[in-house]
């Protein structure tokens, strides 16, 4: 019941108060999954059915390149949620990995799931809105920061604007989401004290 309070005390930020019925039946939508550490919760070559908010924990979304190394596109923590947008929306096959960084509970919903209580529930359009609007911007963003800041301009941009993660994200992913090798972001963080 508590991992069902964050998402719902989340939804209600967005969306104002809601009837106990109502989070009750929102709920319902949802299930419980505790993954463990590396655990998959969406392997690539296949559909993505699966819309995943964060209660506890990391997730991180990566494709594997064409030199076999992964390149992670996307991190969720606590009231974030990921998934494969497109796969999800399309029901097509994905071309990303879901992993936990860390031991991670997450509220799942399918894609059929997520329809009926759209239709159920006409508050959470609003809500997803809201989310997905906030998710897009900030993508743009990062977008933006790859194309005009130099290397070492964009780790201490992600440094200042996301400490959590420097503290517990291992330093090979977080090169991996930034563009560049565990090598080279260790040059950088040794630059910086010479």
């Amino acid at each position: 019941m508590k991992n069902e309070m964050a998402l719902l005390d989340h939804i209600e930020q967005f969306t104002g108060t809601l009837a106990l019925t109502e989070r009750e039946s929102i709920r319902s939508f949802f299930t419980f999954e505790s993954v463990p550490k590396k655990g998959y919760i969406q392997e690539s070559d296949a559909p993505c059915d699966v819309l995943c908010f964060v209660v506890q924990g990391c997730l991180r979304s990566y494709y594997i390149k064409k030199n076999g190394l992964e390149q992670t596109v996307d991190f969720a923590i606590e009231n974030w949620w990921l998934t494969d947008f497109l796969s999800f929306e399309q029901q097509k096959t994905s071309d990303f990995y879901i992993q936990a960084v860390e031991p991670t509970e997450i509220l799942r919903i399918t894609s059929s799931n997520f329809t009926a209580l759209l239709l159920m529930h006409p508050i959470m359009e609003k809500y997803f809105r809201s989310i997905f609007q906030k998710a897009y911007g900030a993508a743009q963003h990062r977008l933006m920061y790859l194309y005009e800041l130099s290397r070492e301009e964009l780790y201490f941009h992600f440094e200042e604007q996301f400490p959590a993660f420097v503290q517990r994200i291992p330093q090979y992913l977080i090169a991996s989401y930034l563009g560049f090798s565990p090598e080279y972001l260790s040059e950088i963080k040794k630059k910086r004290f010479s």
